[in-house]
């Protein structure tokens, strides 16, 4: 189940009209008096949750965030939960904090993109071979997981979904998301 996401293939579940797309990246839109950027679409703000649903993945859950610069789809990102800014996630072990995967490509670090934290989520990954139903860490590439253990990286409430060993070659991995976060310290 190493495949490339197709972020259109979801279908938003939750009742919310004028959302922006899940696979669209938006820099938002200049008000005709203080050209101050303000949210994409309405009712969509920064920090709104929404479930949709793709014919092979299952239900998913995602996350309106600013985004991070030069992301991919597929890249890990890690936010604050008050400014709902995100980064790729560093290679810094102990950074305790939620963690998403981006649904849309974004060279800005200020474009609004949906990011999924829950559900079967395509993520990218390091060169590494991947056995199934491994837990993953973050790896010293920003933004990729690798299944190589490491003390403070570990990514909590994420688990490979693979069904067979994924190779070294491929460069996505199937994660089953539960609102992931990052490993704290390490006592």
């Amino acid at each position: 189940m190493a495949t490339n996401i197709t972020p259109q293939a979801w279908n938003v579940l939750d009742s919310v009209g004028g959302y922006l797309p899940l696979d669209v990246a938006d820099a938002g839109a200049a008000t005709a008096n203080s050209g101050a950027t303000v949210y994409p679409v309405q009712p969509s703000s920064l920090g709104k949750v929404v479930r949709a649903v793709n014919a092979t993945y299952g239900v998913g859950e995602f996350i309106l965030l600013k985004s991070a610069a030069s992301t991919l789809v597929g890249s890990l990102v890690r936010y604050n939960a008050t400014t709902w800014q995100a980064t790729l996630n560093p290679n810094t072990a102990n950074l305790a904090g939620p963690v998403a995967v981006a649904m849309a490509a974004s060279s800005a670090g200020s474009e609004f993109v949906w990011h999924q934290i829950g559900g079967l989520a395509v993520i990218k990954k390091t060169a590494v071979q991947v056995a199934p139903g491994v837990a993953v860490y973050q790896s010293a590439t920003a933004g990729r997981i690798m299944n190589t253990q490491a003390s403070g990286k570990q990514i909590l409430g994420a688990k490979s979904a693979n069904l067979t060993t994924v190779t070294s070659t491929t460069s996505t991995l199937v994660v089953l998301l539960d609102r992931p976060h990052m490993q704290g310290q390490v006592v």
